[in-house]
């Protein structure tokens, strides 16, 4: 419990607002840290410019809630993308922002990461340990591309179970809490290619 408590408290939060375009219009010291940019480079961009490739699908549907009035707020699991070439998974919140006539005028995030620098579970991982099979090296591919369980499960000819048992083994080899964790883990030890769409796991760490 002690070291759970301790873990929530080295816990940071990095705020950005963003405006109905989705791009940055401001930030705090922290989230410029976190993502190993300039104030400059990041204002002005895409949201999505700064998370990993398959968070559009997922965030975009969230962000048109909170644009049609569907909702105030969302929380969701996603992977941001630091410079220079590093990954990292977190929890990103979005709070609506509206005006006394209450129309949208913007967004703020909150982006929670899972890890403090320095402490990272991927730094424990030996890379040259890490072989996947064929099978698990697909499984990977298609949580690292944003496929759910049962998309899974219908494209590799499996059961939704067996999709689960290759996620856990690979969770496990990798010390991963979670999905996107599993994904900024297999990014910092470069199992993953990077600037490709699908992401593929590079043969060398498949058996």
């Amino acid at each position: 419990m002690e070291s759970r408590l301790n873990a929530r408290a080295r816990r940071r939060t990095c705020t950005a607002h963003i405006d109905t375009e989705l791009n940055v219009t401001a930030a705090d010291s922290d989230f410029y840290r976190q993502f190993g940019r300039s104030s400059a480079d990041i204002c002005g961009r895409s949201l999505f410019d700064l998370l990993h490739p398959s968070a559009p699908s997922v965030m975009g549907r969230h962000f048109r809630r909170l644009a049609e009035g569907r909702c105030n707020r969302f929380v969701e699991r996603t992977v941001g993308l630091c410079a220079p070439h590093r990954v990292f998974s977190c929890e990103l919140t979005g709070i609506a922002v509206h005006d006394t006539s209450d129309r949208l005028v913007g967004i703020v995030v909150l982006v929670h990461p899972d890890e403090v620098p320095g402490d990272t579970a991927a730094e424990a991982v030996n890379p040259r340990d890490v072989l996947l099979s064929k099978l698990d090296a697909q499984v990977l591919e298609g949580v690292a591309s944003g496929a759910s369980t049962v998309q899974l499960a219908t494209r590799l000819y499996l059961s939704r179970q067996g999709v689960e048992y290759h996620v856990g083994l690979m969770l496990r080899k990798l010390r991963a809490p979670n999905r996107a964790a599993l994904v900024a883990r297999a990014h910092s030890l470069g199992m993953l290619t990077v600037g490709h769409w699908p992401p593929r796991v590079l043969p060398e760490f498949v058996k």
